[in-house]
């Protein structure tokens, strides 16, 4: 069973990003389980969630040690990097880290400068979708192109496939650039 922990402020796309993760888990024929956690803001408030998925039940949907930690800014990976499980990832967004990065031995770093990324996409928004990109190919679990068409069906089931074109060229970023 894997455990992925998402978190930023409101806004930076952290819960749209963990329901992105357990949809494509959904559409590779694994369960998984999605619980938000958020302040009172929209906005600027903090926001997380957990995504748990794997081939069995999902006993415990709640956070415990996360294999992977999405991290969109500084206080995000000081509040949650300390309970990654040795072995696992960070993932922060090195454009919103205001202070240097460090964890202990035996759990991986990944900057990823996904503001930038975006920006050059013309795609400001697109910071979150970015880091999905690398969340797939960071753990492995999932071919490129499984996250990408799993990515593409939850957008296409909210109405948004609009955006299909602009995702997929951030997921691809995403991906490159780790």
């Amino acid at each position: 069973m894997r455990e992925v922990l998402f978190a930023g402020f409101g806004g930076q796309g952290v819960l749209t990003a963990g329901l992105i993760l357990s949809q494509i888990a959904l559409y590779s024929g694994k369960n998984a389980t999605w619980m938000p956690s958020y302040g009172a803001a929209m906005r600027g408030g903090t926001a997380n969630c957990t995504v748990h998925y794997g081939d069995g039940p999902v006993y415990n949907p709640g956070q415990q040690k996360p294999d992977l930690l999405l991290a969109m800014n500084t206080p995000s990976f000081k509040k949650f990097s300390g309970i990654v499980r040795t072995g696992g990832i960070v993932l922060y967004n090195a454009d919103m880290m205001t202070e240097d990065a460090a964890v202990r031995e035996g759990v991986r770093l990944v900057p990823v400068n996904c503001n930038q990324i975006a920006d050059k996409l013309n795609n400001p928004r697109g910071a979150n979708i970015v880091m999905m990109g690398a969340i797939v190919k960071l753990l492995g679990d999932f071919e490129y192109e499984t996250g990408l068409a799993g990515m593409n069906d939850m957008f296409r089931k909210k109405g948004k496939e609009k955006f299909e074109a602009k995702n997929t060229e951030a997921f691809q970023a995403g991906y490159a650039a780790v």
